[in-house]
């Protein structure tokens, strides 16, 4: 009997770290990519301890696979440089097993796709639909540069829908739920060589309506990233002087960082307003489709744990799944994605509610309220402040 077959929608890092755990697993792996090619630009992520104990569950390493920059310190500062909070990555790494790391975000995609087999990852190749569910699924797709062009149907035991913020198949499977929801701000992320300016610390700066951060990444550039409360839609003609203009007076080494932002261009300076799921999906899965990561559950950035929830959620996933050489009855499936819901839905759900409040308070315009919401983290002593990470940074488990 031929090994149970997986097609996953979608090559970011949470369909990749699926492919990989499934692969591990001895089920046959097909990731459809729409993109032509692998991302060469992008921005960092950061990968926090819950998602670095998640990876070494399915025996990859991380820091070995893209590299690491353990920053010394982590912490909040106001515009004129003042630090609200700071935390030691020492500490962090006493209390978590492991500090976060930070890494270039096409290197550690490339990295994952290595891990599976050359054939496994279909580029160009768009998922445009499943048909049939509740029985065996067989994914339509379309190819070619443009992918109008019929692609091949894949029969498939198991649909993993990793397809992103905007997901079509959520959209075909809950065309009742609200959808994406505006969190009220855009985003700004690029990458720059500044070694010259020996930058140790992961920080972010909060103004009123507006914040940067910084993040030192694994092969010695920082990952820079800021935000603006704007309406929907709002963009500038050259976003490097539209940074300049909003954060160019702000502490340094924000000036010099923004020196290193080259003129514009597409490629290096991405722009996306910032949009979270409106409500929680009524299930993570249907039949024989499970959702994950920003298809399932999308969040803010506030609190980094995006994609280190994505692969919390492809970890549990093949965790919870019956081996690909199984003999299993059909219906173990089904009552595996049942599982995988019951463990996923509610964790995933409080920490995209957490990230929606976090960002309110970092996106505060009012002088007034931003004033006591500054005066309020600088009095939480760092020891609590980091022990409230506690639910997020040690909540990852695999299902007994």
């Amino acid at each position: 009997m031929p090994n149970r077959h997986a097609v996953v929608a979608g090559a970011g890092i949470g369909g990749l770290t699926a492919a990989i755990a499934l692969h591990r697993r001895g089920w046959r792996v097909t990731v459809c990519e729409r993109a032509p090619e692998p991302p060469t630009t992008g921005a960092g992520i950061g990968l926090a301890p819950n998602a670095l104990r998640a990876l070494d569950a399915i025996g990859v390493d991380a820091a070995h696979a893209a590299g690491s920059a353990v920053p010394t310190t982590m912490g909040l500062r106001r515009s004129d440089g003042q630090w609200l909070t700071r935390t030691g990555t020492a500490d962090m790494a006493a209390r978590y097993g492991t500090p976060p790391i930070a890494v270039p975000r096409p290197a550690f995609t490339a990295a994952l796709a290595t891990a599976l087999p050359p054939e496994a990852v279909r580029y160009g190749t768009a998922v445009t639909a499943v048909d049939d569910a509740a029985g065996r699924p067989t994914v339509r797709t379309a190819v070619g540069p443009d992918l109008t062009a019929a692609g091949p149907d894949l029969p498939a035991d198991l649909v993993v829908a990793a397809d992103g913020i905007h997901s079509p198949l959520r959209r075909a499977y809950f065309p009742a739920h609200p959808g994406l929801h505006y969190i009220g701000e855009t985003a700004w992320r690029t990458i720059v060589d500044a070694p010259d300016l020996r930058i140790p610390a992961m920080s972010e700066t909060w103004g009123r309506g507006e914040r940067f951060g910084v993040t030192p990444l694994s092969d010695g550039r920082l990952y820079l990233y800021a935000t603006a409360v704007v309406p929907a839609g709002t963009r500038s003609a050259d976003p490097r002087a539209e940074l300049r203009h909003r954060f160019g007076s702000w502490h340094d080494p924000i000036p010099a960082l923004l020196d290193r932002v080259r003129r514009f261009d597409p490629a290096d300076v991405l722009q996306n307003d910032l949009h979270d799921l409106a409500a929680p999906l009524p299930s993570l899965h249907h039949g024989r489709i499970a959702w994950l990561g920003d298809a399932a559950h999308a969040m803010a950035p506030n609190l980094g744990q995006g994609g280190c929830q994505a692969i919390e959620d492809a970890v549990v996933l093949a965790h919870l799944l019956p081996a690909g050489d199984s003999t299993d009855s059909a219906d173990s499936v089904p009552a595996a994605l049942a599982a995988y819901t019951a463990a996923r839905r509610d964790r995933t759900d409080a920490v995209r509610v957490r990230a929606r409040r976090v960002g309110r308070l970092g996106a505060l315009r009012n002088p007034l309220a931003a004033a006591a919401r500054d005066l309020a983290v600088r009095a939480t002593p760092a020891r609590l402040a980091l022990r409230g990470m506690d639910d997020l940074f040690n909540g990852f488990r695999l299902p007994i």
